[in-house]
């Protein structure tokens, strides 16, 4: 599984980078205005900052809405960085996009995906990743990692080769549980990558070996 954070601040992507497991990044339109970055070259040029920073794919999202707009958007993004990934949103036009891209060798992530038809239509298209949201299904008491579960079988019935980038996690067990399920990738906040560290034994055993070392070396 592919770790990706899902952030636009600088400094977390550095820290889950000097981590060792990071493998990419995802950003938006509503990441970028939370980190204060405003105007197209502010922005572009901060794509080029997070490729400089990780060694893998970073998702840089089209905010057109027309095909044409988004063609050409997507091909200025691409032109960024070597590592970047064209983020389209699951739309009509954005179908459209998938497909050009594809065709023309730019690399896609198929975002704003709440359904198993979205997800095979994406696939169909050539995309490169799918993220559902299962976040924000759970957020209206619907089962997010079903939608995850669905795409899995779905994928693999016909070899699809689009990865399954589980979006919009939440926490730790999101995380796991995307694992169990089979999820390509998994995006979230640096939080639910550090939450895999944590147990309460782990603790009490290394201090106790800590302990146990003072008595006998002092």
């Amino acid at each position: 599984m592919k770790f990706f954070i899902d952030t636009a601040n600088l400094d977390q992507i550095s820290e889950a980078q000097q981590l060792g497991v990071l493998d990419g990044v995802t950003t938006n339109p509503s990441l970028m205005a939370k980190e204060g970055i405003t105007g197209k070259e502010n922005i572009l040029k901060h794509y080029v900052d997070i490729c400089n920073i990780v060694d893998g794919d970073v998702s840089a999202e089209v905010v057109s809405t027309e095909f044409a707009a988004m063609v050409k958007e997507g091909e200025e993004l691409a032109k960024l960085h070597e590592q970047i990934v064209v983020k389209v949103p699951m739309i009509r036009d954005g179908v459209k996009a998938l497909k050009y891209f594809s065709d023309n060798g730019i690399r896609t992530n198929c975002t704003l995906v709440f359904s198993a038809g979205q997800a095979l239509l994406a696939a169909k298209a050539g995309a490169t990743y799918v993220s559902p949201f299962l976040g924000r299904l759970d957020d209206i008491s619907t089962d997010g990692l079903n939608l995850i579960a669905e795409i899995r079988q779905i994928y693999d019935n016909y070899a699809f080769d689009t990865q399954i980038l589980a979006a919009s996690i939440r926490h730790t067990m999101h995380v796991i549980d995307c694992a169990k399920i089979g999820a390509d990738v998994m995006t979230g906040p640096l939080s639910s990558i550090e939450g895999l560290l944590r147990h309460p034994l782990t603790d009490i055993g290394l201090e106790k070996f800590l302990a146990d070392y003072r008595k006998g070396n002092n």
